[in-house]
């Protein structure tokens, strides 16, 4: 991977755009580096919580904390959203995880484009979830790519990448972070040496194009009729959202974490039970859960959960329906 090598970093006008956990490291990272921040956008406020009030983003509430000035568009191609972003004079604007399209008109405003915080090794992987695909696929790498926005979806080529290693421990959780990380060091690197010219921008190859579907609630249902290899990196892939769920009866249980096990053959039915530790038979080899979560209650060991239900041997757990 290239790298700036120098530690006084030119400041740059910078608008930023993103709205998850993911983007406000990168804010941060842009904030603690001295970059002249002069307008963050974010989607607008959702309800959230219990009481379902309106609740700011996490980039939203990071830039009032920083007391930085904040716009929430729902769209950004009318005239007066442009002509609202030409206003900033930005030398470039920095794009994660935004959540709007952002129309021609305003990606060739700024003096060095538009760059897009990628967490995925482009061109595998555009679109919404790159994280959760990248696991649930058995990929064994992922990794940051800082694009070039173009019109198209994620398209543009790449000017910096960096990548990491997915193994058979690896979890949306911690793989989030660690792309989050790696990006809000990256883009440092760009910006620094964006006014050197240096970067040569690498277009992106035309093979090896893989999209990531957004993430929904038919992702969570755990198939039995699927490989529990399969099944298991599915848990590390939608762990926290949506989940990874099985039915018993009208009761539906999430899996935060499972094991395959080993079968020397399919000596089961996909969905049944196998043994006293919850071990099911899968289309190939079988999975135990290890945590679950039942509706309203807390994670706990597979062990304690079954000290309130009667799952002996043989019992067939439902299936979904076939897509």
């Amino acid at each position: 991977m290239e790298t700036g090598s120098g530690t006084d970093r030119q400041k740059l006008r910078i608008v930023f755009m993103g709205t998850p956990d993911f983007a406000a490291v990168a804010l941060q990272a842009l904030i603690a580096a001295g970059h002249d921040i002069v307008a963050v956008y974010s989607q607008p406020p959702r309800p959230a919580g219990r009481g379902q009030q309106l609740q700011p983003s996490p980039v939203h509430a990071l830039a009032e904390g920083r007391r930085l000035p904040v716009l929430t568009p729902v769209s950004l191609r009318a005239p007066e959203a442009v002509a609202a972003f030409a206003a900033h004079h930005a030398d470039v604007a920095v794009v994660v995880a935004y959540g709007l399209l952002l129309p021609k008109a305003i990606l060739d405003l700024p003096r060095y484009g538009c760059l897009n915080i990628h967490a995925s090794l482009l061109p595998r992987w555009r679109g919404a979830a790159p994280i959760q695909r990248a696991i649930a696929a058995g990929d064994a790498r992922s990794g940051v790519s800082i694009m070039q926005m173009e019109a198209g979806l994620d398209t543009g080529p790449v000017l910096l990448v960096d990548d990491l290693p997915i193994t058979d421990k690896t979890t949306a959780e911690t793989l989030h972070d660690s792309l989050a990380e790696m990006g809000a060091r990256l883009i440092l690197d760009v910006l620094e040496r964006l006014p050197k010219s240096d970067l040569k921008p690498v277009p992106q190859p035309v093979d090896g194009v893989t999209y990531a579907a957004k993430l929904s609630r038919a992702d969570s249902q755990l198939d039995w009729r699927r490989p529990a290899e399969e099944l298991e990196r599915a848990i590390r892939a939608f762990t926290p959202w949506p989940g990874a769920v099985m039915d018993f009866g009208s009761e539906k249980i999430k899996v935060l974490a499972a094991q395959v096990v080993k079968l020397d053959k399919a000596s089961s039915v996909p969905g049944a039970i196998i043994d006293d530790d919850l071990t099911i038979a899968c289309g190939h080899d079988a999975l135990r859960p290890l945590i679950v979560q039942r509706p309203g209650k807390k994670p706990m060991p597979v062990a304690e959960m079954l000290r309130g239900f009667q799952l002996p041997p043989g019992r067939l757990l439902p299936l979904p329906a076939a897509a």
